[in-house]
């Protein structure tokens, strides 16, 4: 029994187990399936991935303090996140991926970095 590319339709040559023909098939395929699907998606993963950049780099230390004020020159947009955490002593944080940041009194957040 012959396999074909699954990108390509053409016959592919080795392994058994193999799917595609080349690697560039294969970037192809994972690429198309993966693509945000509309417009409205494509913004909210921007929105998220340039939150992400901001925590992260103001973030260096896995703890820090910040701003308002300095989160918002950056661009980040507190109505993008990916879920919240609410600790046993009540705090809510508010995470990107890892990097959450949680309101503290006079504009300041506290930024912290989940373990993984």
């Amino acid at each position: 029994m012959t396999k074909t590319c699954l990108e390509c339709n053409e016959k592919i040559i080795g392994r058994e187990d193999k799917k595609f023909c080349s690697d560039g098939c294969r970037n192809a395929y994972n690429n198309k399936i993966n693509k945000d699907s509309t417009n409205f998606m494509r913004n909210i993963n921007n929105k998220l991935r340039k939150n992400y950049r901001i925590l992260s780099e103001i973030n260096v230390e896995g703890k820090s303090k910040t701003t308002r004020a300095k989160l918002l020159s950056k661009g980040f947009d507190f109505e993008f996140f990916t879920n919240i955490l609410e600790t046993k002593t009540g705090n809510t944080y508010f995470f990107v991926y890892d990097q959450g940041y949680r309101v503290l009194e006079d504009d300041y957040y506290m930024l912290v970095k989940k373990e993984i």
